[in-house]
C-alpha cells in the first residue's frame, strides 16, 4: 500500500486523529507542542492553531466543533473561530496528562490518562456520556492507547504500550478480558489504532516503523511499512472512509537518527481499499 505524506505538520508528538464527517477534516493534536492542526482531503485545507493546554483526543460533535480532552478538563472547540470552552474542569495528579481517546457506537466519549514519564505509575480510561456525566472504566495501565470497539460493539481494545501488548474487553464485563496480540521482543510497541468495518484492528506501532491490521482473532493480516519509526495513532477517514491517516512524532529522537527521517512528525495516509468503521458524533 502507498504511503503519502499529506501534511508536514512536523508535530513532537502527533497523536488523536479524528475525522468529522460534518466538515469533511481529519483533526489531530500535537500533545507537547500544544496544538490542535486539520486537514481537508477533498480541498486541501489545512489549518492549525495554538491552545492553552495540553491535549490530546478528541471526538466531533453534533453541533459541530469537537469535545475534546486536555490536561485540564474536557472542553467544546470551535477549530474556526479558534475558540476554547472548558466545560468540566479537573486537576490530575502532578506528572500525569490525557492521552488517546474515541468515541463508541453508542456515542459515548472515552479517554485516558498517563504519567508523562514514560507511564511509571499507572494510568486510566473513563467514559463521558453525553450529559458529561463521567465515569472512571478502567485503572491500572501504565500507557492507555487504542481505545477501540469491535464493529458490534461487544469488544474494547486497549492497548498498554508499555507492556507492548492490546487487551480484548469484553464490553458488557470490562473487568473480562484477554490478550489480543503483543509485540514483546521487538522494537515496537503498539500505540493508537482503529477498526475497520470488517472488525479488524489497524494499529500503529511506536518504534516499529509499522502499520499493523490484525484480525479479529489477533493474527497479523498485514503490515504496512513507514517512513517513520514514531507512527503513534491512526484513524478512517476520507469522503468514502478508505483513507487510513496516521499520526507520528519525533520526541524523543537523537539529532542523528532525527536526521535520518526527515518526515517524523508528519501526517500520513494510506489507500487502504477497506471501509473504516464509522463512528457516532457526540451529542453533548
Amino acid at each position: 500500500m502507498d504511503v503519502r505524506c499529506v501534511v508536514r505538520s512536523e508535530d513532537r508528538l502527533g497523536e488523536g486523529p479524528c475525522w468529522s464527517p460534518l466538515d469533511g477534516r481529519l483533526y489531530w493534536f500535537d500533545i507537547k507542542g500544544k496544538r490542535l492542526a486539520w486537514y481537508a482531503p477533498k480541498t486541501d485545507e489545512r489549518g492549525a492553531f495554538d491552545l492553552p493546554m495540553r491535549a490530546s483526543a478528541a471526538a466531533p460533535r453534533s453541533q459541530g466543533g469537537l469535545v475534546m480532552a486536555t490536561e485540564k478538563g474536557l472542553a467544546i472547540c470551535d477549530p474556526d473561530a479558534g475558540t476554547l470552552e472548558m466545560i468540566r474542569p479537573y486537576e490530575l495528579e502532578a506528572g500525569f496528562r490525557t492521552n488517546d481517546g474515541k468515541i463508541d457506537l453508542e456515542g459515548n466519549f472515552w479517554w485516558s490518562t498517563m504519567d508523562d514519564n514514560h507511564g511509571e505509575r499507572t494510568g486510566a480510561i473513563y467514559r463521558t456520556r453525553p450529559n458529561f456525566e463521567t465515569e472512571r472504566m478502567l485503572t491500572g495501565i501504565h500507557i492507555p492507547n487504542t481505545i477501540s470497539f469491535s464493529p458490534n460493539g461487544k469488544t474494547l481494545y486497549v492497548a498498554d504500550s508499555r507492556l507492548q501488548t492490546i487487551f480484548a474487553h469484553e464490553a458488557a464485563d470490562l473487568s473480562k478480558a484477554v490478550m489480543f496480540a503483543q509485540t514483546a521482543g521487538a522494537p515496537a510497541s503498539p500505540d493508537g489504532s482503529a477498526v475497520d468495518a470488517k472488525g479488524y484492528v489497524w494499529n500503529a506501532q511506536w518504534g516499529g516503523w509499522r502499520i499493523v491490521r490484525y484480525s479479529p482473532k489477533g493474527e497479523i493480516d498485514k503490515i504496512i511499512p513507514m517512513p517513520v519509526q514514531q507512527p503513534s495513532s491512526c484513524a478512517f477517514g476520507g469522503e468514502d472512509m478508505t483513507t487510513l491517516f496516521v499520526t507520528s512524532a519525533w520526541d524523543e529522537l537523537p539529532l542523528a537518527t532525527r536526521a535520518q527521517q526527515p518526515l517524523a512528525g508528519n501526517l500520513f495516509a494510506i489507500e487502504t481499499g477497506v471501509k473504516g468503521l464509522a463512528l457516532p458524533l457526540f451529542a453533548g
